[in-house]
């Protein structure tokens, strides 16, 4: 399983290569720390954003490896959302980004 600074730095590089996200994502990772991202800039910052997303490290990992279905992972509570109107907006950016560092 990889870390949060090896995960910070694959969304890092993937931010970096284009990614165009207009609004800030956090990433709780259920107490083991913060993954936020804003435009190109990637930090492990617990930092307000736009969209929360809560998710436990493993199944974020698990989610990137199309390993868990992120319907099935909000419906078992898995995975939550602040706003599902904006991560629903948001989806083609998150899915791009999501693919990049992966």
């Amino acid at each position: 399983m990889a870390t949060i600074d090896e995960i910070t730095d694959r969304i890092r590089r993937a931010a970096a290569s284009g990614v165009d996200l207009d609004r800030s994502i956090k990433l709780d990772l259920k107490g083991e720390g913060y993954i936020h991202i804003k435009g190109a800039e990637v930090s492990n910052e617990d930092l307000p954003a736009d969209l929360v997303v809560t998710v436990a490290r493993k199944d974020l990992e698990a989610l990137g490896k199309r390993e868990l279905d992120p319907m099935r992972a909000m419906m078992t509570g898995r995975l939550k959302l602040s706003d599902m109107g904006l991560a629903m907006k948001l989806l083609p950016q998150i899915q791009s980004l999501f693919s990049k560092a992966g």
